[in-house]
């Protein structure tokens, strides 16, 4: 019998000035002027390679203890990072200069009564400001195709700056360097033309290279290395994959700064007991409790690859079973929450009411995390715990399938669940609440987005 194509009708949201439709039309210039430019000052080869942007160049030390970055928990107050100042003067320097779809800042927010802290965020102009489309929701891993839209085509001016990878053991910054000097595909930091909230960004990773959204170690850590240096509680980022609501299929995380918690920050957790013969790398488990999603919860490591690789290992699992994912990069890269789901394929084959469908919320990583993004003032003005419990609910595996996918979590990060009996560690001492019960932020309350 035929393999029916799973597809579903979706708007995704605008997150470049450059995106309207990636048409032949794009690529065609681009690839009659690869030695010349193309004209717009882009990120594809024909104009990235002989520019100048600006480096933030981090110290390399992936290798360094995590307890040393960031202590019991960032929490604690400090001076606001070389690298919050930057990324937040330069945003705002391209929200007077206009390139933003609306101004986030002026979008209601706000806390809805009940145990969990849902955040609720009415912001209508992402539902203004979208195109139709039509793609896979059953394949997470997908090739690169150049003729959608893709970062290549993003121009220049919506790029706040490089994020290396420096040579030594202290980050510095140029204002302007070279791109070709000491990378052959840059990382690069831009704006969100379509913010969810304060400083909204997007991280991507070797940007030449096109690579399709999927995980691998390096990106991966690269992002780690992005909360770790901002060294901010309230800046967390985000990952979804295909088939957990990515937009586009080029690698890319995106970031932003909240003064609030997450509420699955606050959620109370279990932690996974593992083998005594299993190599300890100082790496814990632990999976959500009381949340309405299911979830696990990656902390500590020995050294900062070690958290990154188990995390990264997993993801990388998921994507090769062919399991929708989303992760979360919170605690200034202490705490990363992998969230494997199922709504997108419920929607598209027709399991979801009409009474969530007419909202258009599509449960990615900041929805699943707490931060509800609602797009039509009823739905804003309406907005309960119960409401959003019940979106929610349709994202979470069912037990029995998120047992078998924590078997393949566990594998991949070359670890293993033992029982209960003998393991030395009784059911109170195995569970645990969250850490941070509320977020101390380091940086001025004129940047504080809850309003």
């Amino acid at each position: 019998m035929e393999e029916k194509m799973l597809t579903i009708k979706r708007v995704p949201t605008v997150v470049s000035n450059y995106q309207v439709g990636g048409g032949s039309e794009d690529t065609m210039i681009q690839s009659q002027t690869l030695t010349l430019g193309c004209g717009r000052n882009c990120l594809g080869k024909c104009c990235l390679p002989v520019s100048k942007l600006p480096l933030y160049a981090f110290k390399k030390d992936e290798y360094e203890s995590t307890d040393k970055f960031s202590g019991s928990s960032c929490s604690g107050r400090r001076p606001v990072s070389f690298l919050n100042n930057l990324l937040l003067a330069k945003w705002e320097e391209r929200m007077k200069q206009g390139l933003f779809r609306y101004d986030v800042t002026t979008c209601e927010t706000k806390i809805i009564p009940g145990d969990f802290g849902f955040i609720a965020q009415l912001n209508e102009g992402r539902h203004l400001k979208k195109r139709p489309t039509e793609f896979r929701v059953d394949q997470v891993l997908q090739p690169f195709d150049d003729t959608k839209f893709n970062f290549t085509k993003v121009g220049q001016e919506e790029v706040l700056f490089r994020f290396e990878q420096g040579k030594y053991t202290r980050s510095h910054f140029c204002s302007s360097s070279p791109v070709n000097a000491d990378s052959n595909s840059p990382n690069v930091v831009a704006i969100n033309v379509s913010p969810i909230e304060y400083g909204h960004i997007l991280l991507i990773p070797r940007v030449l290279d096109c690579l399709p959204q999927r995980i691998d170690h390096e990106s991966f850590l690269l992002a780690l290395h992005m909360a770790k240096v901002a060294s901010e509680p309230s800046f967390r980022l985000g990952y979804n994959s295909l088939g957990a609501f990515a937009t586009i299929n080029h690698l890319h995380f995106q970031a932003y700064y909240l003064s609030v918690p997450f509420p699955v920050e606050k959620a109370p957790t279990q932690r996974i007991r593992m083998g005594k013969d299993i190599p300890d790398n100082g790496v814990v488990v632990s999976q959500l409790l009381n949340y309405p999603v299911r979830g696990f919860v990656f902390e500590g490591g020995l050294k900062l690859r070690n958290l990154s690789n188990a995390v990264a290992s997993s993801c990388i699992r998921l994507q090769n079973k062919n399991i929708p994912f989303n992760v979360l990069i919170a605690d200034c890269g202490r705490k990363i929450f992998l969230f494997p789901q199922c709504y997108a394929k419920k929607l598209a084959l027709g399991e979801v009411s009409d009474e969530l469908l007419d909202t258009q919320v599509n449960p990615a990583v900041w929805e699943i995390s707490g931060h509800m993004v609602l797009k039509r003032r009823k739905d804003y003005d309406d907005a309960s715990e119960k409401n959003a419990c019940r979106l929610l609910a349709e994202v979470s595996l069912s037990e029995e399938r998120f047992e078998e996918v924590k078997a393949h979590i566990l594998e991949a990060a070359g670890l293993q669940e033992v029982e209960s009996v003998g393991n030395g560690m009784n059911e109170e001492e195995s569970l645990q609440k969250p850490h941070p019960p509320h977020v101390t932020s380091h940086l001025t309350q004129d940047c504080m987005v809850l309003h």
